[in-house]
């Protein structure tokens, strides 16, 4: 069933648990994600970022969403991350899209400011929640390349006035997390977190969980985190299982067959993170 991103997420935080958003870019992985959450009876986000709009084609993306909420009854909502361009933001909205991450962190702190709130002010007749992110994460995402010491923490002061100024009804925090896999042991700021949580009331999201210890990501949910994004590990999973099957399998043609292997891999992990944010049984 339909939900809003507000309710899914305000229910997170006032629990203690997180919800995990995880990217999907085809049929099979959008199917391996709501059926392991239909089992574990967990909300999910389902996230999509430009290039896999892109790729799926807007309408097709929005079918399956529609079809998907239709087919499940647990909390399902349809998230875009890591979005930037403006004109394609409001053109989803329009189409259905019930979630819009407005992401303007490589902007100074005033023109993010302005540009999350065109974006709030757009979304808010239609009822659509925002994210935004202060700070920048290092690592890939999507076609952006951040390096290392352009990183940028999330200033807590800075936070609070983002939030109020902006009106966004959740906050991507920048503590050292990386998107794609660490290169080293990540390290982590959890005493920012901390302060952080106490100068904003919005629920607060964790970018580059790939590869986190689990420890890790149970100390920042214990901290406000409310949102955990994943994304890297689930293509990993997805290719293991692929080339397993097709290594054993080299005159496999059918991929109602060959894409098997993948989705059981995907589905693991997707299970693992359900389990690790605590929202089993929670939808």
């Amino acid at each position: 069933m339909i939900h809003s991103k507000r309710l899914i997420l305000a229910d997170a935080q006032s629990k203690g648990y997180a919800v995990p958003a995880f990217n999907v870019h085809n049929l099979e992985t959008l199917k391996a994600v709501l059926e392991t959450a239909q089992d574990l009876r967990s909300p999910v986000m389902i996230a999509a970022t430009p290039s896999t709009v892109r790729y799926m084609g807007k309408n097709f993306l929005i079918k399956m969403m529609e079809a998907a909420v239709k087919s499940y009854d647990f909390p399902v909502c349809f998230h875009l991350d890591h979005h930037e361009n403006l004109d394609d933001i409001k053109n989803l909205i329009h189409m259905g899209v019930q979630s819009v991450m407005i992401d303007a962190s490589h902007h100074s702190f005033e023109e993010n400011i302005r540009i999350v709130r065109e974006v709030v002010e757009y979304a808010a007749p239609f009822g659509v929640a925002v994210e935004a992110e202060l700070g920048r994460l290092s690592g890939m995402e999507d076609d952006i390349e951040v390096d290392e010491k352009d990183q940028i923490y999330t200033n807590p002061k800075q936070a609070e006035e983002f939030v109020r100024r902006t009106g966004i009804d959740s906050l991507a925090v920048a503590i050292g997390t990386a998107h794609g896999l660490y290169k080293g042991e990540p390290k982590l700021d959890i005493d920012r977190l901390a302060v952080i949580q106490q100068e904003v009331d919005v629920p607060l999201v964790l970018h580059g969980a790939s590869g986190l210890p689990d420890e890790l990501v149970r100390e920042t949910i214990d901290r406000g985190i409310c949102k955990v994004n994943v994304a890297t590990e689930l293509k990993m999973a997805f290719v293991k299982g692929l080339r397993s099957y097709l290594q054993e399998n080299p005159e496999a043609n059918d991929p109602r067959y060959y894409f098997k292997d993948a989705v059981v891999q995907m589905k693991q992990v997707v299970a693992e993170k359900i389990k690790l944010c605590g929202s089993f049984n929670r939808g």
